[in-house]
Order: C-alpha cells, then sequence, then structure tokens
C-alpha cells in the first residue's frame, strides 16, 4: 500500500475562512491544497463517479460519504500522478473533507492528520451576517437567506463537529476566526509552520 498523504486539516462552521485560508496556504510553496468543494465542481459527470455525483446532486440530495471519499481519492491520485501534488515535498491542506464522522473514517487509509487547524467563531450572529455578503456579493440570493444559512450551521453541529472527537486533541488547535484574512493567517502560520519544517526536514532525511 502507498505512503500516507501527511495532512493538515483545516475545521470550522460554515464561513469560517476555511476555504480562503486553504486557498492563501496553497501559494506557498510546500503546501498544496485540496478543497473538496473543488473536487466536486471539477469532476466530470460523464466518468463513472461523476455520473453517480450527478445522480445524487441533480435531486438535491446528498452525496453519500463513501462516494465522495472516492471522488476525493481519484482527484489527489490524479493530481500526484500529473505531478501536480508531490506528497514527499508538499504538506497536504485539506478543507470541506471529512465533513462526517464515517468521511473521517473512510479517509484514513489515505491520510495521516499531523495538524487541525480549528477556525473558531464564538460569535454566531457575526458568522451569519459574513455568510449573508458572501452570498449576496457572489449573486447567489438563495444562499444568503437566514434559515438557509441557520440550517447549514445545523447540519454542522449535528453531523461535522463531532468529526473532531475522531482526532487525538493535542493535534487539535483553535484560531480565532472573526479577525481580517490576514490576522486570521498569522494565527494559521503559528500552527502549521512547524508542522511544514518538520515534513520538509523528513523529505530531506534529516
Amino acid at each position: 500500500m502507498p505512503e500516507k498523504y501527511q495532512t493538515v486539516l483545516l475545521f470550522g462552521a460554515p464561513g469560517a475562512g476555511k476555504g480562503t485560508q486553504g486557498k492563501i496556504l496553497g501559494q506557498i510553496p510546500g503546501f498544496f491544497h485540496l478543497s473538496c468543494g473543488d473536487v466536486f465542481r471539477n469532476l466530470d459527470i460523464h466518468s463513472k463517479l461523476g455520473k453517480v455525483f450527478y445522480e445524487y446532486s441533480s435531486k438535491g440530495e446528498l452525496v453519500p460519504d463513501d462516494v465522495t471519499v472516492n471522488m476525493w481519492a481519484e482527484n489527489l491520485n490524479a493530481q500526484t500522478v500529473l505531478s501536480i501534488y508531490k506528497p514527499h515535498d508538499d504538506l497536504l491542506v485539506l478543507d470541506g473533507i471529512p465533513r462526517t464522522v464515517r468521511q473521517a473514517e473512510l479517509i484514513r487509509e489515505h491520510v495521516t492528520v499531523l495538524s487541525i487547524v480549528h477556525l473558531v467563531c464564538k460569535d454566531k450572529d457575526a458568522m451569519v451576517k459574513r455568510l449573508r455578503r458572501r452570498a449576496l456579493k457572489e449573486n447567489r440570493a438563495d444562499d444568503a437567506r437566514e434559515d438557509v444559512i441557520l440550517n447549514r450551521w445545523k447540519v454542522y453541529e449535528e453531523e461535522t463537529a463531532p468529526v473532531l472527537e475522531q482526532y487525538p486533541s493535542e493535534i487539535i488547535q483553535e484560531v480565532d476566526a472573526m479577525g481580517s484574512p490576514a490576522c486570521v493567517l498569522e494565527h494559521v502560520l503559528e500552527v502549521v509552520v512547524p508542522v511544514q519544517e518538520t515534513h520538509f526536514k523528513n523529505s530531506l532525511g534529516e
């Protein structure tokens, strides 16, 4: 079996800034960012997995966990084959997966989670406003409705928050998500740079 991908998870409620921080980290040499949302968006709907994904999404249903993880693993493998992602050199940064306890169980055969950056927002009203602003900015009026936002938060609390219990508390670091992106990034880097440094030294055989 191939070596597991050395990984950092970006974790947090909807609107916490996982995608923003992931994209920034992905621009820094030595980090490779993969968003589960990007995997879905870039999926070939004519492929075997793409047809399964379309079958569920076209009905507005959630894609099963095993299908989600298979699509994610297939995408990541393709990027390693093309040398876009170099596991020996790059630390993998994931956001949007795992979203459920079952997904956390399924990705264990693929990844070794070295650290989890838990982007925390203690002010739910502020997060709702942030999500509404983002949806309106991206012309997604339906997603700007408060009932839609609160439902996403409810799903997160019921299905995604318990994922943290699958990992040792000592690898979970909380970062306040409510500062400016640059301020949040400063604290994220405090967590992930030492992890990347260790990975870099290991890749050199030190």
